[in-house]
């Protein structure tokens, strides 16, 4: 029970993460993108087609990828050289790929594809109960955890992560010391856009390898939350997207045993929690020094310079 409940709880919390991170490279060099929703839906779709057609699971990955970070450029020439409002591009985004996703997806529903299979780690999957739970998955859930060792020392270990910290937090400062503030928001957008579109990628090629209208459910939403509670961190955004993975995983399996519970109900937990979570970590941001980048949805212009 406990080794199926992990292994659930990765599973279902691979796509989040994938979309968290792509949010947290935005976010941390000062551009919001409620759009994750719908760049995660951009993201399955392209990755569903491909592999339908080619039958390459590897291209339809590459895809899935450049596909979101091309649909993530309009919501960057909008923020970063137009300056125009994150949030109602975000949102305009996020409509944009249900959209586009729901009239071009309608003559796939009900196809499906042999989707990634699981990889064996030699010797570490032999572990008993964590092995077959930790080291059974298929690549796209090993991708992501390299994706979040990556990030993590892309931040604090090179001078492109700190030049991209310092564009968030003070992009007046960072232009002053020959930084291209422009260049580095807009690449942070692609790259972050790239990300939740694999994050989407996940779900139509391994987690449900069919395609289905708005299949993401929310969990590009759940990514924008995520954020805060991770604090703009990649390493904790690992073990909040399994926290959320594991609720939903739980609700799953408590409707699989047939509990007395309405699924209504239990298909209600993960967004209940992740509204807890969130009101939790906002509070805990007031009473302490936040760790949210200081120019965040601000739009920055030369010409401002003070």
């Amino acid at each position: 029970m406990i080794e199926i409940l992990l292994f659930a709880t990765i599973k279902a919390g691979t796509p989040i993460l994938f979309a968290t991170l792509g949010a947290i490279v935005m976010e941390r060099s000062g551009i919001i993108n409620l759009g994750i929703e719908g760049l995660m839906l951009i993201g399955a779709l392209s990755g569903f087609v491909t592999a339908l057609y080619t039958g390459s699971l590897f291209l339809a990955v590459v895809v899935s990828f450049f596909a979101s970070m091309a649909v993530g450029s309009i919501h960057g020439i909008i923020t970063v050289y137009l300056r125009g409002n994150q949030i109602v591009s975000g949102l305009s985004l996020t409509m944009f790929g249900i959209g586009l996703t729901a009239l071009f997806g309608r003559g796939m529903v009900g196809k499906t594809i042999s989707g990634f299979d699981k990889f064996h780690i030699p010797g570490l999957s032999k572990i008993p109960v964590i092995g077959p739970a930790l080291f059974r998955h298929d690549l796209l859930v090993y991708l992501s955890v390299l994706i979040v060792v990556l990030v993590s020392l892309f931040f604090y270990k090179t001078k492109w992560g700190l030049y991209l910290r310092s564009v968030g937090e003070n992009p007046a400062a960072a232009d002053t010391s020959g930084i291209n503030v422009l260049k580095y928001r807009m690449m942070a957008v692609l790259v972050g856009s790239g990300l939740a579109g694999l994050g989407g990628c996940y779900l139509s090629l391994a987690y449900t390898p069919f395609w289905m209208e708005n299949m993401s459910a929310g969990r590009g939403w759940i990514a924008v939350a995520l954020v805060i509670f991770a604090q703009w961190n990649s390493t904790r955004a690992l073990a909040g997207a399994y926290l959320f993975g594991g609720i939903n995983a739980l609700q799953l399996r408590m409707q699989a045993v047939g509990t007395t519970i309405s699924p209504h109900l239990l298909a209600m937990l993960p967004y209940i929690f992740t509204i807890i979570v969130l009101i939790i970590a906002t509070m805990r941001l007031e009473k302490g020094s936040s760790p949210e980048p200081e120019s965040l949805g601000l739009p920055y212009d030369r010409e401002d310079r003070k």
